[in-house]
């Protein structure tokens, strides 16, 4: 650029100041990399949710099962093109500080309607063809060092079998890996059939939830309330809602974090902004005869005036890029740490724009007062005021 000799010449008149506030914007940055990597991990069964799925539960609570045989009366709901089920069971791996998400499905139904769950072909017949097979993520496959074919033996705190014991020994047929990395990789999933038929008889044809897939999302809310109605004043009523909601309200449990996420970067946004302000001002005002001789030497109004812009917006550049540059690195590092935890934990390229986007708003604003300052100085009065 024609002007960055001068540039850089005013912002390392106080190399000090000036790296104690790239070091204030790269925090700031740097804490909303981390910030939004943290929000799309808690949210991310939202945005990858079905519109065309439905998700039906016990009225009461998630934790609450319900009889089988209403598998048949959701499918012959009019508008309801596909059925499955899941229940959750509680599973850990040898020890419970080992605790895996683990479901037992109708694997057939349920692979068809989550068709972002890639299996290999052989792996996916091996495991429909084994009832005591079962199918594990990639993450949670490699955590353990797990192989097709392992026989694995998977603990259960909240089910007993028919015979007392609390231990399934199950074969690893599949190992799958969701499409573009958004769906959950540490999960499990067993056949419903093999599970079911090792409970005791009173707790047999149970079902946790069901999830279905509808002809017309259009016409999700009428399906849900017809699902509803029928089983309206029944021992067991129900609760159907589209995936979406249903996953925002499982990650709202732990609170909206959305919202934490963006008062947490305004306060500190608008903290860096205060100091910045305060930086580029300073500077102007200690450079205030030397502005006067940049237009004595023929620089207009306008010109100076951009050129305390660029030192605003070069700043909270440089401090910007280095923070969102340490918040990808640190998510990359702690992605493996955290994976069993927060399944889906990285930084959206869609964030990463709108980083860049408060880096230029950031830098305009903060350089807005200083600029006017530049900009309505007299020659005569600023040399006066220098001399």
């Amino acid at each position: 650029m024609k002007y960055l000799r001068l540039v850089r010449a005013s912002l390392m008149r106080k190399k000090t100041r000036t790296l104690l506030t790239i070091g204030s914007i790269m925090i700031a940055f740097l804490m909303f990399g981390l910030l939004s990597a943290l929000e799309k991990a808690f949210t991310a069964g939202v945005d990858i949710a079905g519109a065309d799925r439905l998700v039906t539960i016990h009225k009461v609570s998630l934790i609450q099962s319900m009889p089988l045989a209403y598998y048949n009366r959701i499918r012959a709901v009019e508008g309801v093109t596909e059925v499955t089920h899941a229940t959750w069971f509680g599973g850990y791996y040898k020890e419970p500080r080992n605790f895996i998400a683990t479901f037992p499905i109708e694997a057939e139904t349920y692979l068809k309607i989550y068709p972002e769950l890639e299996i290999p072909d052989e792996q996916r017949a091996a495991f429909m063809q084994d009832r005591a097979g079962m199918a594990a993520g990639y993450v949670l496959a490699e955590k353990y060092g797990w192989q097709v074919g392992d026989r694995l033996p998977i603990r259960s705190e909240i089910y007993r079998q028919d015979d007392g014991s609390d231990t399934w020994e199950m074969t690893l047929r599949a190992i799958y890996r969701p499409k573009d990395n958004l769906g959950d990789p540490t999960a499990l999933m067993m056949h419903y059939d093999f599970f079911n038929e090792s409970l005791p008889e009173r707790i047999r044809n149970r079902a946790g939830w069901y999830v279905l897939r509808v002809d017309n999302p259009d016409n999700a809310p009428q399906i849900a309330e017809a699902i509803d109605n029928q089983f309206a004043n029944s021992s067991t009523e129900t609760k159907t809602s589209t995936e979406k909601a249903f996953a925002a309200g499982f990650a709202n449990q732990v609170g909206n974090i959305g919202a934490i996420v963006t008062g947490v970067v305004t306060a500190v946004f608008f903290t860096m902004l205060l100091v910045t302000a305060n930086t580029m001002g300073q500077s102007v005002r200690e450079r205030t005869n030397e502005l006067a001789v940049l237009k004595t030497l023929g620089f207009t109004n306008n010109r100076v005036t951009v050129l305390v812009l660029i030192e605003s917006l070069l700043i909270t550049a440089v401090g910007g890029l280095l923070g969102l540059g340490l918040a990808w690195l640190l998510i990359q590092v702690l992605g493996d740490a955290l994976r069993q935890f927060l399944p889906v934990f990285y930084l959206p390229p869609r964030d990463l724009l709108i980083g860049l986007a408060l880096m230029a708003i950031f830098g305009l604003v903060a350089g807005a007062l200083p600029a006017g300052q530049a900009l309505r100085l007299r020659i005569a009065d600023a040399l006066r005021r220098g001399a």
